[in-house]
């Protein structure tokens, strides 16, 4: 599985948080993406959840590359190894996590960040969110109230070569529909195209899809998935909505030198 990623942090007036809230990884060499997403409603306590998110997905990142786990990867073992070195952290953060192996995809998820699958230019998978009410996803924290590894939804799913794999927190999955992303996959990635020589149509493939979902998250007036799912909660909000947005994509091809790359923000 090919990998890249893109990060727009969302920006405030104030540019209290440069690095927003939050936090990704990839590893092609283990074949892993995961995606951290720090839960703002803790500015009202004067903390930061970005750094818990990072924090976490720095966890995560360690126990990957220094081989602490089995070599098939749970993620959602990942999850709960990466949470418990979380325990003196104040915040909380949804997270999602997908490893490869043998046209076998794995992935567990926390709250509202998810993944999607694409073949042949057609949306064949979308992961479960989890929500207990709206816009109050499930997430890993060491407050009363909040969630443990326990909760992870898990997944599995078998894929093919060719197939696109798209991770994301919530600034995509609330600004895009997912047709929107399957049309942007079909004009930036050729899904016959296995040329070695250009890497960075994975890194352009991320880009193009969090820019699209960074403009629809400024359009005041527009139709955006949080906007569907806010009037079915009985809210009124119009377009787009303002968030941090990380993008991940994978691609399944056979036969290639594997490279490992890594990013947290």
């Amino acid at each position: 599985m090919r990998c890249a990623s893109f990060y727009i942090p969302k920006q405030s007036k104030l540019k209290l948080k440069p690095l927003g809230e939050d936090a990704h990884f990839v590893s092609c060499d283990e074949q892993t993406i995961g995606v951290a997403d720090g839960v703002s409603g803790w500015d009202k306590s004067g903390i930061d959840s970005g750094i818990y998110a990072r924090s976490l997905i720095f966890n995560y990142a360690n126990a990957i590359n220094n081989k602490l786990l089995p070599e098939i990867i749970d993620p959602k073992t990942i999850i709960r190894e990466a949470f418990s070195k979380n325990s003196n952290l104040e915040g909380s953060s949804t997270i999602c996590v997908v490893t490869h192996n043998n046209g076998m995809l794995r992935g567990a998820n926390i709250g509202d960040s998810g993944f999607l699958v694409f073949r042949e230019g057609k949306l064949i998978y979308k992961s479960q969110t989890q929500q207990k009410r709206f816009n109050c996803p499930f997430q890993l924290g060491n407050h009363k109230g909040s969630d443990r590894p326990e909760c992870a939804v898990e997944m599995e799913l078998g894929v093919k070569e060719g197939d696109v794999v798209v991770m994301g927190s919530d600034g995509l999955l609330d600004n895009l529909f997912n047709w929107e992303i399957q049309d942007i996959i079909k004009t930036e990635l050729k899904l016959d195209d296995h040329d070695d020589k250009y890497n960075n149509k994975y890194k352009d493939l991320a880009f193009a899809i969090a820019e699209a979902a960074y403009y629809r998250s400024l359009d005041k007036y527009g139709v955006s998935p949080y906007a569907i799912a806010s009037a079915k909660a009985g809210k009124k909000h119009k377009g787009g909505k303002i968030d941090d947005i990380s993008v991940l994509v994978g691609h399944i091809v056979c036969n290639w030198d594997i490279s490992s790359s890594a990013s947290s923000s």
